[in-house]
């Protein structure tokens, strides 16, 4: 390994074993994420975890009832909202409630403040999970979850270096370069490693993990591995280029039709995205903030 790749790779675990407070997910929402990816899980099993926790409890049918998935009637029952949702929809509701929390209080820089972060993820989220369902891709869910989680990296950034976090926000938006470049110049290390990083630790699917580590460059990735980075790609652009919370990340990134005709994502689709982003945003907003 040449000392140029070792050395980001070093600061990375550096400033995680700095952060204290993000380190480890709640129990229950580690135990909801691993019960998910055994393929041999049952709602059963999901259900016995949930009830453990009377909050996600209220949360998940709070959500089951709302207009996000758009489901007949009224559902009081947790095991028949598992059943409806599915293992995924559950997994997500509870990822949500337990990263929401981490982004309470404080400043990012002048004009941001942390909850503009989140406000900026769950917009990546639904706008990544609405391209998904235009293309009728089996992956709507898999696009929410990694497009609310691709940019908690600036969240160890914020707990380890919040100076030159700030430092990093001031000269973007003076226009001095690219939001990542900027970051490794003065934190040493981008917000997409440090995601990737804590999404590896946080036992996240691989998938997320991709996502938090290339969403600023998915043809750095091989093809089988594009789609779903691309997907919350072309939501982050979206997203910041629409002011949707914080959007210094990618305000200067640029939707290239070629490009998206490359991996099957049509234009059209992205500007209809686009034009109901409000709406989108509306209905999760009241779940998720």
């Amino acid at each position: 390994m040449t000392s140029a790749v070792a050395e980001p790779q070093m600061r990375v675990k550096d400033l995680l074993k700095k952060v204290t407070t993000i380190a480890t997910l709640p129990e229950v929402t580690a135990k909801i994420i691993q019960t998910v990816e055994d393929p041999r899980s049952t709602a059963a099993k999901l259900h016995q975890i949930v009830t453990h926790d009377p909050a996600l409890v209220t949360r998940i049918l709070k959500v089951v009832n709302s207009a996000f998935y758009g489901l007949p009637g009224q559902i009081g029952s947790i095991e028949r909202a598992i059943v409806l949702l599915g293992l995924n929809a559950v997994k997500n509701i509870a990822v949500a409630a337990s990263i929401g929390q981490l982004f309470k209080g404080g400043k990012l820089c002048e004009g941001f403040a942390v909850r503009d972060l989140w406000t900026h993820c769950i917009a990546v989220g639904v706008a990544a999970r609405d391209l998904a369902k235009q293309m009728s891709l089996p992956i709507a869910d898999e696009a929410f979850l990694a497009g609310m989680i691709h940019d908690v990296g600036i969240l160890i950034s914020l707990q380890t270096s919040p100076d030159q976090l700030r430092e990093v926000c001031e000269e973007s938006k003076a226009g001095a370069g690219d939001f990542c470049e900027l970051e490794r110049r003065i934190i040493g290390a981008d917000h997409q490693q440090l995601g990737a990083a804590l999404a590896e630790q946080w036992k996240f699917p691989r998938s997320c993990q991709l996502v938090a580590g290339h969403h600023h460059s998915p043809n750095s990735l091989t093809e089988q591995n594009r789609m779903l980075v691309n997907l919350v790609y072309v939501a982050d652009t979206l997203c910041c280029q629409s002011n949707r919370g914080f959007n210094l990340t990618a305000c200067r990134q640029s939707i290239d039709n070629a490009a998206l005709a490359e991996v099957k994502i049509d234009p059209a689709m992205v500007a209809r995205t686009g034009g109901r982003l409000d709406e989108l945003m509306a209905t999760a907003t009241q779940i998720f903030s």
